[in-house]
């Protein structure tokens, strides 16, 4: 038995302190009113997901009409009844295709073997994969680094058509590469070395979406649960456990049957993740001793699915999903994370039955060129002399594994060298000279002077010139004194002073995550080795003969290690040409995920922006060619305005740009949101670097004065 008695006696107290509304409930599914248990929000969502489900629309039609071939289209009428029979159970008659799902889905859960570090087990979990590398389960399965990395997850450890066990594959962890857990949510998350000599590659066991969004399971809703009880060979529960009340962080679902095992995925009826089960409420003799399930007092040598459960308990995936989205987590492991959001599986459809096959290994390129291939014949071949960048290319190592900001300045890193990047320690010296408080951060009395001497005369004439003129005059300014036009490097001119907090730290511009300097510049140090490594590898694959084109790939290539940098302007709409791409007034650091979070959309101030439903990460709402971001709107808002004086149309007048009317937001969230130290502090290094500056720092009154409509292409 892995979970603790401490765990069940929480898990009790909360059943016990809503058991007035459980009631409640239970009484209004009793009556047949399902619709109205929850709330109606929370039913109205669950309805539109099941209409825009395919395969929910898709079992319904079956059942309707099985003599219909493929997917006929429902009636409102007919969607209705079958949706409300459905969930309450008033119809048992399932189609085919919603076992062959779930079998197929139940392919990514695997048996977990708790070892000690004497490599002797200790006990038995349930996990499932949730991306290509990443497997969930509970804390009190694996609770710490060190005990994960002990451990295994074995999968397809079940029986048979004919009752045989099958072949099993068991896979090490790699709590090392990555390794978050949470103890109050009590979930675990923990990456899976991918050993493809001998086994199947882990993706051919598929993994398990999350979902973050509502509208996955109501109250009244039957769940499924996939599980390994107590080590036993896979076994499922259909539609055997009822969810009966619903916590911020909890689910209850009540059973007479089925119990759940720990780090077992709760799925809908579509087969979506709603839960990841943990616990339950046991019941007890007058005593207060736990029961098993013939009656008999319960000892732990039983096992947990022995126990008479009253009711079990699981973390609601979405609250597992926004915990695992807000932390601030390494380059490596932000990409591993990212993959759970943004790598579909393949569908059910497209999973077999049959054992996984072996994939070959990569390729091997030695030192004079030639690549080896094992298919499983031999085969060498031998490049000719390709042309490839001189930069020396390092073998990133795994990162270590934490969820806080890592303090990179004091770590021994091979590849944090600056001595090679003069320009870099320059600005490095500069950080370190404010940490010990012999530079100010930023200095109110210099930078009024150097305001004065900037703007001149004009300071005196703003109030005598028209729209149109003062746009002129200041777009001029900006051009001609814009002497120094830097190239594209975030880590040098960026990040180790311009874009650095009152406190000295790095806040990404639109969920204000902290990092120190260090982390981001190393990051970005790692992220060009990786290219430079992935580049020869595209001369290599093009000098083969391959039919894409190289600059695709490069594109590609880009978007996939991306940068920590924000174009506020984004880079597609002036075609990555300097200087626009390297003018420090409108990069700001930002995290990959919420960079590409937004994309190239135009910025929009939502009516209904509410953070707790829209914000992803804290990024913002993205819906359509819209983005409003949960952060820096001030900030964002004068660093546009500032591009459409210094680069009139280069932002065309466009829905996927700046349609003329939207410049309002931008005006409007110039006032609601005013300059604050860092821009000002920001505007003086960078006039420092490239010689011009954002009026609309210096002097925020002027942003009423100014047609901006003059800006647009």
């Amino acid at each position: 038995m892995v979970i603790t008695y401490q765990l069940i006696q929480e898990t009790t107290a909360r059943y016990k302190q809503r058991h007035q509304e459980r009631e409640e409930h239970l009484s209004e599914l009793e009556a047949g009113n399902l619709l109205n248990v929850d709330t109606p929000e929370r039913v109205r969502k669950r309805l539109e997901r099941i209409a825009n489900h395919p395969l929910a629309v898709r079992t319904m039609a079956e059942e309707s009409q099985p003599e219909v071939a493929g997917v006929k289209i429902l009636s409102p009428e007919n969607f209705n009844r079958l949706v409300q029979e459905r969930i309450l159970g008033q119809n048992d008659l399932m189609s085919v295709s919603y076992l062959e799902y779930g079998l197929s889905v139940s392919r990514s859960i695997g048996r977990i073997l708790i070892r000690n570090n004497s490599n002797r087990l200790v006990g038995y979990g349930t996990g499932f994969m949730v991306s290509p590398r990443l497997l969930l389960t509970n804390n009190h399965v694996l609770s710490n680094a060190q005990q994960a990395g002990f451990s295994l997850i074995e999968f397809n450890y079940q029986s048979g058509v004919g009752g045989q066990m099958l072949q099993s594959y068991t896979y090490e962890l790699d709590p090392a590469t990555f390794f978050l857990t949470d103890k109050l949510l009590d979930f675990s998350l923990v990456a899976v070395k991918d050993n493809s000599s001998g086994q199947p590659l882990l993706a051919t066991f598929g993994w398990n979406r999350l979902i973050e969004e509502e509208g996955k399971v109501i109250l009244g809703e039957y769940v499924n649960i996939i599980q390994h009880p107590s080590g036993q060979p896979k076994q499922l529960a259909l539609r055997e456990n009822r969810l009966v009340d619903l916590f911020d962080d909890f689910l209850h679902y009540k059973t007479d049957t089925a119990p759940g095992s720990s780090g077992s995925p709760v799925f809908n009826d579509q087969w979506e993740v709603v839960g990841l089960h943990h616990s339950g409420v046991p019941q007890k003799d007058e005593q207060g001793r736990i029961l098993a399930i013939d009656g008999q007092v319960w000892t732990s040598e039983l096992g947990e699915d022995r126990i008479a459960w009253e009711a079990n308990e699981g973390i609601r995936i979405s609250r597992i999903v926004k915990h695992v989205l807000q932390h601030n987590l390494s380059l490596t492991q932000r990409r591993l994370r990212d993959e759970m959001f943004n790598q579909i599986p393949l569908s059910p459809e497209a999973i077999k039955e049959e054992t996984p096959k072996i994939s070959p290994k990569l390729p091997n390129i030695a030192s004079d060129g030639s690549v080896t291939w094992t298919i499983p014949l031999l085969l060498s071949v031998r490049l000719g002399e390709v042309a490839t960048p001189s930069v020396p290319v390092s073998v990133p190592q795994p990162d270590n594994l934490s969820s806080k900001p890592t303090d990179s300045s004091r770590q021994d890193d091979a590849q944090w060298d600056i001595e090679s990047d003069p320009e870099l320690a320059k600005e490095l010296q500069i950080l370190e000279q404010a940490r010990r408080g012999t530079i100010p951060y930023y200095d109110e009395v210099a930078d009024r002077t150097e305001q004065e001497n900037y703007y001149g005369n004009l300071i005196d004439t703003v109030s005598s010139l028209n729209s149109r003129e003062l746009f002129k005059q200041l777009k001029d300014l900006l051009r001609t004194t814009h002497t120094k036009l830097l190239s594209y490097k975030p880590r040098v001119y960026l990040y180790p002073w311009v874009d650095i907090q009152p406190d000295l730290k790095i806040r990404s511009i639109y969920s204000q995550l902290e990092f120190e300097p260090e982390q981001i510049i190393r990051e970005d140090l790692q992220i060009e080795q990786e290219r430079t490594a992935r580049l020869q590898e595209l001369v290599r694959s093009e000098s083969l003969g391959r039919t894409f084109q190289l600059s695709e790939q490069l594109d590609l290539l880009e978007a996939e290690l991306a940068y920590n940098c924000e174009h506020v302007v984004p880079q597609s709409w002036f075609q990555k040409r300097e200087p626009m791409r390297g003018d420090l007034h409108h990069l700001f650091a930002c995290e990959s995920v919420c960079n590409s979070f937004r994309g190239n959309t135009p910025f929009y101030d939502f009516p209904d922006f509410e953070v707790e439903e829209t914000i992803r990460t804290n990024c913002g709402k993205s819906e359509g060619k819209k983005f409003e971001p949960g952060n820096g709107k001030g900030e964002v808002a004068r660093a546009t305005l500032y591009f459409l004086l210094r680069y009139p149309g280069q932002i065309d007048n466009s829905s996927n740009e700046y349609e003329a009317q939207r410049l309002e937001t931008l005006l409007k969230w110039h006032q609601d949101y005013p300059v604050n130290e860092h821009e000002k502090h920001r505007n003086m290094a960078i006039y420092k670097k490239q010689g011009n500056r954002n009026p609309f720092i210096d002097f925020p009154e002027w942003a009423d004065k100014i047609e901006f409509r003059l800006g647009l292409g």
